[in-house]
């Protein structure tokens, strides 16, 4: 939490809708007094609903995408810090699920596991271990907190790879930079040689703030070499569903790595908000046709009871609406987005969509949320449609 949106905490007894409070919570918080350590725990629930309907040349195209029930995410986190030299920070999650999953994978795992050390003000600090790649503002962020309830620029980047980052901020904190090597070979038992090594990097400045926080504009660009394992690239991705099934697919690609190049911008005017973001990869196919893939999208934000993301200056992106009334905060969201997975040699399919939905912010950790979209698919020679209405019931402390 920024100092310039302290003021914004209300604890539960503030709103209509029952919560956890906040003397409860401090009970899951560790700090002797010497204040050489800190434990803190923390919880994260999601569950949704989602149904689908399909045309005939969508259901020949994916299957029939059935209507049904997900725990999407059910994530235990501790963090905190202890002195041992200097001062280390750690974070550690394991979760149920969660938002990098693919069939197959077992339901519980360790999603981040890292320590972290600033080793100067001018240097910056230091994280490794089990982190996200520092590329993209979809990734950036919580999931959790985005105006829309899942990423959609998926098939390019890792949610989460093992490695060393430095990170800091810049020209005052109106900036920051973060740049990081990845490569997961000893975790998944491959051999270095075989592995490919990640290099990801994002830089973010803000040339607008305004005093109270409300108004800004947050201004980014990020670079990623992807490096091939086993000689072999792949992409795809869902149409914005954790139950739908993979709309756009590449398959392996036999190649050596990409490059990833991408774009972003926020702006914040109080209570309305435009995300936008754009990503581009360029192949280095083996069969020499170097294809180019892209993905990108728009999202529109209008808080109707006027609260605003509050922007944290430390890490480059907003974070959750904190609702000030009595009722919470009303937001209604919309979305358009193209993931585009088909050029020269290389057929994923192509897939658009339209999104439109609504956000209650209930309390400063419960929200509740129904979203509708209507996702066209061009893959295998036929074009199919897809529309879908996701809902979600989430809380995170």
């Amino acid at each position: 939490m920024t100092p310039e949106s302290e003021h914004l905490l209300k604890d539960a007894d503030h709103y209509a809708v029952p919560d956890v409070g906040d003397k409860s919570l401090q009970k899951m918080k560790l700090e002797p007094e010497q204040k050489n350590y800190l434990i803190k725990f923390g919880v994260a629930g999601l569950a949704d609903y989602t149904t689908f309907a399909q045309d005939a040349n969508s259901k020949e195209q994916v299957g029939n995408q059935e209507d049904q029930f997900e725990w999407r995410s059910l994530r235990l986190m501790v963090r905190g810090y202890f002195e041992l030299g200097r001062k280390w920070n750690y974070f550690a999650s394991y979760e149920y699920k969660g938002f990098d999953k693919n069939p197959g994978d077992p339901y519980w795992s360790v999603t981040d596991l890292n320590f972290s050390t600033l080793l100067g003000p001018k240097v910056g600090t230091l994280t490794f271990g089990k982190e996200k790649e520092p590329y993209s503002y979809e990734l950036a962020g919580d999931s959790a907190n985005l105006p829309q309830s899942e990423r959609l620029l998926t098939p390019f980047y890792l949610s989460r790879n093992v490695g060393v980052k430095l990170s800091n901020t810049m020209l005052d904190q109106r900036g920051t930079w973060s740049v990081g090597w990845f490569n997961d070979w000893w975790v998944k038992g491959d051999s270095f040689s075989s592995s490919g090594n990640d290099f990801a990097g994002r830089f973010t400045f803000l040339p607008i703030l305004s005093e109270d926080g409300a108004t800004y504009l947050h201004l980014g660009v990020a670079v990623r070499y992807y490096g091939a394992d086993n000689d072999q690239l792949h992409y795809l991705g869902r149409p914005a569903s954790n139950v739908a099934d993979y709309y756009v697919d590449t398959g392996n690609v036999p190649g050596d790595h990409a490059w990833n190049s991408g774009v972003e911008a926020l702006w914040s005017g109080g209570a309305y908000s435009l995300l936008a973001e754009y990503t581009r990869s360029d192949l280095s196919t083996r069969d020499g046709t170097r294809p180019v893939l892209d993905g990108y999208y728009l999202t529109a934000s209008w808080v109707i009871t006027g609260e605003h993301r509050p922007y944290d200056k430390n890490v480059g992106y907003a974070r959750r609406i904190l609702p000030q009334g009595y009722w919470g905060s009303w937001e209604v969201i919309a979305r358009y987005g193209r993931v585009d997975l088909d050029n020269k040699t290389v057929h994923g399919g192509t897939m658009n969509g339209w999104w439109t939905g609504v956000n209650w912010w209930a309390t400063r950790r419960l929200k509740m949320s129904i979203g509708y979209g209507d996702i066209d698919l061009d893959r295998f020679g036929i074009q199919g449609n897809t529309k879908s209405v996701l809902s979600r019931l989430q809380w995170i402390y």
